[in-house]
């Protein structure tokens, strides 16, 4: 909902706040209880709303818990570990960076409900930080994994009120098993990217080494995945130049680029994959558009001056984001970002 009524904000913290117009933006949710939902009632020790609160979140949004169980809490516990887990490994599998991964802003229901700072990564960069006001790059990219096991060691914690002694022991091993959950997600997701079926032993350095390569070269991580799923095979080698497979022709100049074709191919060659099955199962997984900031921008240009229907583009083009769109095609939704776009900046006030 968008008003006439000026509002004035330092969107940057700088010192040089400006006039914009003023709106509301609802957002949706199953439930906003988070982390730090409990925190601050275990804090100051409100043991007994601490208890409904925990029994009305298993009751309405955990079917599978038996909400009499004596260890329901600690089964709700083990359901959020598992959830939070697969839920990060989810966002580092499209580029996706919170942005302000706080307590306050983690779900209890493992569901992405924080829209402030965020960002898709364009080149790929692990040290990649999508809100400005974030100087040491606490939740950059590649710190996401170890964010999550810091947030749900907090929730551990505040549960500890309405938990037995026996109970607190069986915490930090059921946080334990966060790191293979988010591990063996990780890895169900990116062999499912490259178009594998199944997940081999030495398949962790075939992403990796595909990962470094496109960091080495800065290359686009979602043009990257999507162009190898849409490019031939027969095509793929070390002296790819291509305008259709740019971000796959800026990886092709890296001196590792034709062994790791080379492995990827005998990959496929192990599961005697038909090349059309695999562009066909890569394409449903790969993204060829993200909400990349400059169209954001763009798109709100527009609606100062009235004028909405960027956003409509946007909205309708990213509800179905492995599509091939005519109109995304022609506005550079898949083309390399412009020039100007590295000097956009977000912050928590943006």
């Amino acid at each position: 909902m968008v008003s006439d009524d000026p509002v004035v904000r330092d969107q940057f913290y700088d010192g040089r706040p400006q006039s914009e117009r003023a709106a509301i933006v609802l957002r949706l949710a199953p439930s906003w209880f988070r982390i730090g939902s409990l925190e601050i009632l275990a804090k100051n020790n409100e043991v007994e709303l601490l208890k409904e609160l925990l029994d009305f979140v298993i009751k309405n949004h955990f079917p599978g818990i038996d909400v009499t169980d004596e260890n329901r809490y600690l089964a709700l516990y083990s359901a959020i570990v598992s959830e939070t887990a697969q839920l990060v490994a989810s966002w580092q599998s499209v580029g996706f960076t919170h942005g302000v991964c706080n307590t306050d802003n983690f779900s209890l229901l493992s569901i992405t409900i924080d829209y402030g700072p965020f960002g898709f990564m364009e080149e790929y960069n692990p040290k990649f930080v999508p809100n400005t006001s974030d100087d040491e790059g606490r939740y950059s990219f590649e710190n996401q994994p170890d964010v999550g096991a810091f947030n749900l060691n907090k929730l551990g914690e505040a549960l500890r009120p309405v938990l037995s002694n026996h109970q607190i022991k069986q915490v930090p091993r059921i946080l334990h098993g966060y790191q293979q959950i988010y591990k063996n997600k990780f890895m169900e997701l990116f062999i499912s990217k490259l178009g594998l079926l199944t997940i081999k032993e030495n398949d962790e350095n075939l992403v990796a080494l595909f990962l470094r390569i496109m960091e080495d070269t800065k290359s686009d991580f979602t043009m990257s995945f999507r162009e190898l799923g849409e490019i031939d095979l027969q095509e793929l080698n070390s002296d790819l130049v291509s305008q259709k497979y740019w971000s796959l022709t800026t990886m092709a100049s890296h001196e590792w680029f034709g062994n790791w074709v080379t492995k990827y191919k005998e990959r496929l060659g192990e599961e005697e994959i038909r090349d059309e099955t695999r562009q066909t199962r890569m394409i449903k997984v790969n993204p060829r558009y993200i909400l990349r900031n400059w169209m954001a921008q763009e798109a709100i240009e527009q609606a100062g001056r009235n004028d909405f229907s960027g956003v409509r583009t946007l909205l309708r083009v990213l509800e179905h984001p492995m599509d091939w769109d005519r109109e995304a095609e022609k506005a550079g939704f898949a083309s390399p970002p412009p020039a100007w776009a590295k000097f956009l900046r977000v912050s928590c006030s943006s």
